[in-house]
């Protein structure tokens, strides 16, 4: 068969059955994929067991203390579960990306103290193969967070809120603790001795539409559910006087006394807004859309706009975190993790949460009170993530 067809065509009829193996029949990569598969299976472990972790830690500090507060004041057990249901959106969407990053370095850690890392590369193969896997995974993790942030998550406020207005109404002693001062969105409370719902030595201010001032005291006051729409509790008030003062000319006041007052307390003096959506009730899509319709008008201040746009961007910025810190977790695990991978990943993941979390709260308080823009404010944590793992690869190819 040489002498008549010649060399040339069998070597390409061989070069296309290889291509055919390789291509079709994935000949010479099963140690490949078995390869990535194991690393999907070791960093889902690891990230499983600290998202337990994480979420053992949000919820004993969100949820456990709530109930515990609630409980106190015999609020029915059912609606302490429905309450504390509501709220697991929350401890979920927040504990996703912290444990993408002490589950990605402790997983990648212990690869390399246990020299299987040294084992791969020495066999030919390139940091990209163990990447890949670890930003699959973290964009995986970001998008079922997003999920759980942007739809669950308002679902979860819209339900909690519904519930603890009716909670408030047919217990108003849930908020009425003894020997405190209350401060709602529009008014101070003094609070004395409560006993079965009888509060002593009540003081109570607030604010008028026209710069007036009224400060009410009573000797006893006695809490009844609200009969009307709108009010959450009711007052009724023994040995009271009423005092109205004029701001701009506080020479003059008047003075009212009574044997029995009725205070009413609305709902809109615990909850803003009275019914109105917040922008933790709303989906991006929603909350974008009503941004875009508040530059158009006037009755809206620069600060409320920097405030929605906070929360707009803090709705992705801390889901897609999870991809940020996936960058870098295998660096920091390769270059620490020689000894110890295991236990160096989890000091080194904590104390980054530890920062991170600082930052998303300065950048919280930043934009609400000094106006810094809300973009900057929750995206910052973010793109500082993202250099220090793109600037500890750099390092990592140099070694």
């Amino acid at each position: 068969m040489y002498g008549r067809f010649g060399k040339k065509p069998v070597g390409q009829l061989r070069k296309c059955i290889n291509w055919i193996q390789i291509h079709l029949f994935h000949k010479g990569k099963l140690q490949d994929r078995v390869l990535v598969k194991y690393l999907v299976k070791e960093l889902l472990l690891y990230f499983s067991v600290a998202f337990l972790f994480f979420f053992m830690i949000f919820f004993v500090n969100q949820i456990l203390l709530l109930a515990e507060n609630i409980l106190k004041k015999r609020v029915p057990f059912p609606d302490v579960v429905r309450l504390i249901t509501y709220c697991l959106p929350f401890v979920i969407a927040q504990s996703a990306p912290f444990a993408t990053l002490v589950g990605f370095l402790m997983c990648l850690g212990r690869l390399m103290s246990d020299n299987e890392v040294l084992i791969l590369r020495a066999s030919g193969q390139s940091y990209v193969i163990i990447m890949l896997p670890v930003i699959v995974l973290g964009l995986l993790i970001s998008i079922f967070s997003f999920f759980v942030n942007d739809y669950l998550l308002p679902i979860g406020n819209i339900n909690y809120n519904k519930l603890y207005r009716q909670i408030l109404a047919s217990n108003p002693g849930v908020e009425i603790e003894a020997n405190t001062i209350k401060r709602l969105n529009n008014a101070t409370i003094i609070i004395g001795d409560v006993k079965d719902n009888v509060v002593s030595d009540l003081v109570f201010f607030d604010k008028g539409r026209k710069g007036t001032q009224r400060i009410i005291v009573a000797g006893k006051s006695s809490l009844v559910s609200a009969k009307k729409e709108g009010v959450l509790m009711q007052m009724n008030m023994t040995d009271s006087a009423v005092v109205f003062l004029d701001t701009s000319k506080r020479m003059n006041f008047d003075i009212l006394d009574s044997d029995a007052t009725v205070l009413n307390i609305f709902d809109s003096s615990f909850f803003s807004g009275n019914y109105s959506t917040t922008p933790r009730e709303m989906t991006s899509y929603d909350l974008g859309r009503l941004i875009k319709s508040m530059k158009g008008r006037k009755n809206y201040s620069k600060r409320q706009l920097n405030l929605y746009r906070m929360e707009y961007n803090k709705k992705f910025s801390l889901p897609f975190g999870s991809i940020f810190f996936a960058v870098l977790a295998l660096p920091l695990a390769f270059l620490f993790g020689k000894h110890n991978g295991q236990t160096i990943g989890l000091i080194i993941g904590l104390f980054i949460c530890v920062l991170y979390w600082a930052m998303m709260i300065l950048g919280q308080i930043f934009s609400s009170r000094n106006g810094i823009s809300g973009f900057w404010a929750m995206w910052f944590p973010d793109i500082v993530i993202g250099i220090a793992g793109l600037l500890f690869y750099v390092v990592l190819k140099k070694k």
